[in-house]
């Protein structure tokens, strides 16, 4: 991994190296855990070693230039941290580690470097893009396709002029001489000597479908109506496999959400309440912060009134000071904050009510029985919410006998697998006939 920092003089004064190192080298401490390795190779250079994974995730690498940016540059404009990435062998990973800063501006520029060749990627705060290892393929094939063009005119020279009416025949002694020529120049010959056997071109290839996009919306129903009033963000991938814990993966899927979400705010017409996703623990981090606070200085304020921050792995006795530091980060951009649970009895009669707009139970990954006994036990505290004036939901209903146990219970919020597939766009405001509900 390299480090290039853009716009390092400010105020007269530009940033040390040994600072830049000393951050980066902090924030690989933390990050990088064992069994991961790392270290220093050359000035701004670290070797990251992970046996167990087959190649860097940019999404992470990502996460370390947005945390870099915030610590080093406070306050600028993204864009002052660039890393670049280099996947290859050890060799080549060495070589890569001592290139000048001009040869590393050749590869985020796109002209590749004369070394072994590798898979490089350019990460910054705002984009991922994979650069070519090798000098640019313009420059590279200008010279053999003017081969062919030179190698067709040298035999013409020579060869005596045929009978328009004579077919050209290729002995065999002259299909001996070619095949011995220059490759480009004997491939020129069979193509001007046997017209009738050139091979048609090549059919373009079908274009492959694009992939999937990695968020999508899932439906807020409100059973007691029989309506759908809003919609949540979420993760194709958490379809798939587990969510991550570590922090800065969840920082990173954080800010993918923001940024898709904000994407969808012109699709969503007369959608209700709109919620996006916010680690509990990123939230208490100042760099995490910045990296939040760039994503949501872009959403437009008249979209406040219906936006909703849902922040997750929010701890059964959470400390009241973080909760207010968390709230008073949030509201200038969120009308509703939600407090996303697992423990279903959470001790709401300890929170002041003005903290949280709503409590959100995630069902815990069990079987239906256990899940059902957490949505009755969730329940039995309404009269306790119902105080605080703290809406009560659940997510990640999968089967039709939970959103029942919901309904019997008189729970008012609640979405998942069972309500809606995860949707390309938010849901309307409206009611459920005819929308996508799943089980009714």
């Amino acid at each position: 991994m390299r480090i290039l920092v853009a716009g390092t003089a400010e105020a007269g004064r530009s940033i040390p190296v040994s600072q830049v190192e000393a951050a980066a080298d902090l924030y690989l401490k933390h990050r990088w855990r064992a069994p991961r390795r790392y270290g220093a190779v050359a000035p701004l250079a670290f070797v990251l070693a992970d046996s167990r994974a087959e190649s860097l995730d940019p999404a992470e690498m990502q996460t370390l230039a947005v945390e870099l940016e915030a610590g080093l540059f406070p306050g600028r404009e993204a864009g002052q941290v660039c890393l670049l990435t280099f996947e290859g062998d050890e060799t080549a990973v060495l070589q890569f580690a001592s290139l000048s800063q001009a040869a590393l501006a050749g590869l985020i520029a796109g002209r590749g470097y004369a070394g072994p060749p590798g898979h490089v990627q350019v990460i910054t705060a705002e984009e991922i893009r994979a650069v070519p290892s090798a000098p640019s393929e313009a420059v590279v094939e200008e010279a053999p396709r003017a081969a062919p063009d030179a190698a067709a005119l040298t035999p013409a020279q020579d060869a005596p002029a045929a009978s328009a009416a004579e077919p050209i025949v290729e002995p065999a002694a002259e299909a001996a001489t070619a095949d011995a020529r220059d490759p480009a120049q004997s491939a020129t010959l069979a193509a001007v000597a046997k017209p009738a056997t050139a091979k048609p071109p090549p059919q373009p290839e079908k274009p492959k479908p694009p992939p999937p996009p990695a968020t999508g919306w899932w439906g807020v129903y409100h059973p007691p109506s029989e309506s759908f009033v809003g919609a949540m963000i979420g993760l194709r991938s958490d379809l798939l496999s587990p969510r991550p814990t570590e922090d800065a993966a969840l920082l990173s899927r954080d800010l993918n959400c923001l940024n898709d979400a904000q994407a969808s705010f012109a699709k969503a017409g007369d959608a209700g309440m709109l919620f996006v996703p916010f680690s509990f623990w990123n939230l208490t981090s100042p760099a995490s912060q910045e990296a939040y606070k760039r994503r949501l200085s872009r959403y437009p304020m008249a979209m406040q009134a219906r936006l909703g921050a849902t922040i997750y792995d929010t701890p059964r006795e959470p400390s009241l000071g973080l909760l207010s530091q968390i709230r008073a980060f949030l509201q200038p951009h969120f009308a509703y904050i939600d407090l996303n649970i697992t423990e279903p009895n959470f001790p709401v009669g300890t929170l002041p009510g003005d903290l949280a707009t709503s409590i959100t139970l995630t069902l815990p990954d069990d079987d239906l029985r256990m899940r059902i006994e957490a949505i009755a036990k969730f329940a039995s505290a309404q009269s306790a919410y119902r105080a605080k004036g703290v809406r009560q939901g659940v997510t990640g209903l999968r089967d039709a006998r939970e959103l029942d146990a919901c309904r019997a219970a008189g729970l008012r919020f609640v979405s998942g697998p069972a309500i809606t597939d995860l949707m390309a766009s938010p849901i309307g405001a409206a009611s459920a006939q005819g929308l996508p509900l799943k089980v009714a």
